[in-house]
């Protein structure tokens, strides 16, 4: 049997052991997400039946019909656009089967029982692949590397040849930046990129505009590339001619925050107290009301996904989790500054796989 194979064939034996522990006889999966993770199908609609066995079938319509034979060679296919109720409909009771509660509408849910024969019992279950998904494997770090990688490599490249100036507006940088993602191989950009000169970097998530960027402007770039189903995420904030003091002061504040995020973290630390790590220098420094958000993110086939470093933050880091850190400041009409970093969680100092320097730049 192939990598592949047994890469996607492990993932679902993980699930369907611990579904088993549950009293669930089989699982719907409906989620794409989802589906490509234990599958590897990359279309757009789809499901899976996993039987606690680890017996399973797979659906979709008509137009992947080559496409899930290529991609799925080790699991049995049928081809029906109604993909949930189809494989719901077959099904010999007395039976539990799970289905993603999280991801199935009312409506949804509806069809999904009128399809179910006699004995068939429908139970939610939320959080399980979810769950799953934090730990990567040996081909997903892979990924991850590589996309976070060229992403890195896009904005160092845009610096070099001085597309990011005082002049140009904020969309013209972040459409110079997606040019030279999609150049260099990534399909397309994992988010929006943001691309926030002067008082607009005051908003976290403020997008690119046709602002100008001006002299003395702090200019924050937080963008990603998407890859194979795998995405990266940064953040590098820049000051566009004069340093002012205040743009001084809070840079410096944030990279030491940020500094002491990735010293954090390390396997069994509570995710709690890595934000902590981040947020207690902040708040010493007189700036924790302008620290508006959560500290990090795991990242994966997901641009957010669990772990969660943050205040309401729950559980410990472990070995091969991934997790970005990326603390801010945003003062209101002024300006902000953000550093963000994805990190590979190992058995001891974390992996930084968006290398890029944090050093205050000026352009």
């Amino acid at each position: 049997m192939g990598l592949a194979d047994t890469r996607f064939s492990n993932r679902r034996r993980a699930l369907a052991a611990t579904l088993a522990a549950q009293r669930i006889d089989a699982i719907l999966v409906t989620d794409l997400t989802h589906m490509r993770y234990l599958t590897g199908f990359s279309g757009s609609n789809g499901a899976l039946l996993l039987r606690k066995d680890l017996s399973a079938v797979v659906t979709t319509d008509g137009r992947y019909t080559t496409q899930i034979a290529e991609e799925v060679p080790d699991i049995k296919a049928t081809i029906q656009r109604r993909v949930g109720p189809n494989l719901l409909e077959g099904l010999e009771g007395p039976q539990r089967v799970g289905f993603e509660a999280a991801y199935v509408s009312v409506e949804e849910f509806k069809k999904l029982e009128e399809a179910c024969p006699e004995d068939i019992t429908l139970v939610p279950v939320s959080g399980v692949i979810e769950k799953q998904r934090e730990k990567k494997d040996y081909y997903e770090l892979q990924r991850l590397e590589e996309i976070a990688l060229l992403a890195n490599n896009a904005l160092d490249d845009l610096l070099e040849a001085g597309e990011l100036a005082i002049g140009r507006t904020e969309r013209q940088v972040a459409a110079d930046l997606e040019y030279r993602m999609r150049k260099a191989g990534a399909e397309r950009v994992s988010f929006d990129t943001i691309v926030a000169s002067g008082p607009n970097s005051a908003k976290p998530h403020h997008g690119a505009e046709d602002r100008v960027i001006a002299n003395g402007d702090l200019v924050t770039i937080d963008f990603g590339a998407h890859l194979r189903g795998f995405n990266s995420d940064m953040t590098r904030t820049f000051v566009a001619g004069e340093v002012t003091d205040l743009a001084k002061e809070i840079y410096d504040v944030v990279l030491e925050a940020q500094l002491a995020g990735v010293a954090a973290a390390r396997p069994g630390t509570a995710l709690y107290d890595v934000d902590r790590a981040c947020r207690s220098i902040i708040e010493d420094a007189g700036f924790g009301e302008y620290f508006v958000h959560s500290t990090g993110h795991g990242i994966g086939l997901h641009v957010h996904e669990g772990p969660s470093a943050a205040v309401t933050g729950k559980g410990y880091l472990e070995e091969n989790m991934t997790l970005t850190i990326e603390p801010g400041i945003y003062v209101p009409g002024k300006g902000g500054v953000r550093i963000e970093d994805t990190l590979i969680i190992t058995s001891g100092a974390p992996k930084i796989i968006t290398p890029m320097s944090k050093e205050l730049r000026i352009i």
